[in-house]
C-alpha cells in the first residue's frame, strides 16, 4: 500500500518553470520505480518521465527532453519533476505513479503501474 500525493502545480506563463513534487507514504522504499504521466482534455494519458528505482536511469519522453527533469529523493520518499520552458501543450492534469520493481529496469507504460496520485492541474498561459 502506497498513497501519492503531488503538489506545485499552478499557472504560469510559457516560457516559465515550475517544480511539481510527489510525496509517498506507506510501504515505501527504493524499490519502487516512480514516474510522472499527464493528460490534456480530450487527450490520452500520456508518460512524462520516469525514473528507476535506485535514481540512476531516467526516461524522458520526447515532448519534454532536455525541458523536464525527474529526480527522487528517498530519504524524504519523494519524486519531483522540474519543469523549464513550459509550453502552453504542457497544460494537463499531471499524476505521479509508482510501481515496485525487481532490478533497475525501466518502463513507461501506465498499465504498469499499481499505485497513483490524485494528480495535479498545469496550466501554462501564452
Amino acid at each position: 500500500q502506497v498513497h501519492l500525493v503531488e503538489s506545485g502545480g499552478g499557472l504560469v506563463q510559457a516560457g516559465g518553470s515550475l517544480r511539481l513534487s510527489c510525496v509517498a507514504s506507506g510501504s515505501t522504499s527504493s524499490s519502487y520505480m516512480m514516474g510522472w504521466f499527464r493528460q490534456a482534455p480530450g487527450k490520452e494519458r500520456e508518460v512524462v518521465a520516469v525514473v528507476n528505482r535506485s535514481g540512476g536511469r531516467t526516461y524522458h519522453a520526447d515532448s519534454v527532453k532536455g525541458r523536464f527533469t525527474i529526480s527522487r529523493d528517498d530519504a524524504k520518499n519523494t519524486v519531483n519533476l522540474l519543469m523549464n520552458l513550459l509550453k502552453s501543450e504542457d497544460t494537463a492534469v499531471y499524476c505521479c505513479a509508482a510501481e515496485q520493481a525487481p532490478d533497475e529496469r525501466l518502463f513507461w507504460s501506465a498499465s504498469l503501474f499499481e499505485h497513483w496520485g490524485q494528480g495535479t492541474q498545469v496550466t501554462v498561459s501564452s
